[in-house]
C-alpha cells in the first residue's frame, strides 16, 4: 500500500489528536500506575497502555500492511517497507503527576528500525494540554498549524538548551559533568521531561538545541524529522559506559559547538 509523506503525515495528525484526546481524558479520571520500567522511577500508566492500544488499532485499520514499532507493546515488522514509530505518552512522570509537558509522537519511516539508519518519511507531536500539533512530511518542511518552523540559527546572549537526567542514579554523575561542560555555551538550561517536545521546540525556535542519553528510537523518531524539516541538524552518537546512546539536537553552528563540546 503506497502512500505519499503528506498523506502519512495526514493519518499520524488524525490519530495523534484522538490519541491525544484519550491522554487528556484519562488523566481527568484519575491515572493509575501499571508498572516500573527500568526503574522505579520510569513508570507506566494505564492510560499509556490504553492510548498505544487505540493508535496501533487505528493504523492497523487505515493500513494493515505496515509495521509497527510501539514503547509499550513492542513491534510487528508488516509487508509494506513503512513502520510507525509510537510513543503514545511521551513524558508520562509529567502526566502522571499532572504536568502539561507531555505528547503523543507518531513517525512513519522507511528502511530499518535502527534510528541510525531509517529514513523518515513522516512525524507528527502532538501536545494536549497545550493545544498544539507539530507536524513534518518528508521534503515538505517542519509546520506548527500554518507556520512554517524554522530553527535558530545564533543565540548571542548564548543558547537556551534542554537536557535531561536519566532514572537510573548511577548515571546522574556522569550526566551532571557532561551538564557542566556545556553551561559555557549556555544561556540557560530547561528540563521538559519530553524528548519529543524537545526536539518540537528546538524545530519551533523555543529552545536552541538539545542533548540528553539514554533516548530509545520512539522518543525522537517523530522530533527528528521536525528538526530535519526546519533547518537543524541531528545525531545519534556511540553509547556510553551505561550503553546509552547520546542525542545531539540543535541549528548547524550550535551542533557543531555542542558536538565538540560534549564528545571531543
Amino acid at each position: 500500500m503506497t502512500a505519499t509523506p503528506l498523506e502519512l503525515q495526514d493519518l499520524a495528525i488524525e490519530i495523534a489528536r484522538e490519541a491525544g484526546e484519550l491522554a487528556r481524558r484519562r488523566r481527568r479520571e484519575g491515572v493509575s500506575i501499571a508498572a516500573s520500567k527500568s526503574t522505579i522511577a520510569d513508570i507506566v500508566t494505564e492510560a499509556d497502555r490504553e492510548v498505544e492500544e487505540l493508535i496501533r488499532t487505528r493504523l492497523a485499520a487505515a493500513r494493515p500492511d505496515d509495521g509497527f514499532l510501539g514503547e509499550e507493546s513492542g513491534g510487528d515488522n508488516g509487508t509494506s517497507g513503512i513502520t510507525w514509530v509510537v510513543d503514545p505518552i511521551d513524558g508520562t512522570v509529567n502526566y502522571a503527576f499532572g504536568m502539561p509537558s507531555y505528547a503523543v509522537s507518531i513517525a512513519a519511516v522507511e528502511g530499518s528500525r535502527d534510528p541510525g539508519e531509517w529514513r523518515a518519511l513522516a512525524g507528527v507531536v502532538s501536545a494536549p494540554m497545550l493545544g498544539e500539533t507539530f507536524r513534518a512530511a518528508l521534503g515538505e518542511g517542519a509546520w506548527l498549524d500554518d507556520e512554517r518552523m524554522q530553527v535558530t540559527t545564533d543565540a548571542p546572549a548564548g543558547a537556551l538548551l534542554a537536557t535531561g537526567l536519566g532514572y537510573d542514579k548511577n548515571t546522574h554523575a556522569g550526566d551532571i559533568e557532561t551538564l557542566t561542560r556545556v553551561m559555557p555555551l549556555a544561556r540557560d538550561i530547561r528540563r521538559i521531561g519530553a524528548a519529543s517536545l524537545d526536539l518540537a521546540f528546538v524545530a519551533a525556535g523555543r529552545l536552541d538545541g538539545y542533548f540528553e542519553r539514554g533516548l530509545k528510537p520512539w522518543d525522537i523518531a517523530a522530533g527528528r524529522l521536525l528538526v530535519d524539516e526546519a533547518g537543524g541538524r541531528t545525531g545519534w552518537f556511540e553509547p556510553d559506559a551505561f550503553g546509552r546512546s547520546l542525542a545531539i539536537v540543535a541549528g548547524p553552528a550550535l551542533f557543531e559547538e555542542l558536538h565538540r563540546t560534549i564528545l571531543g
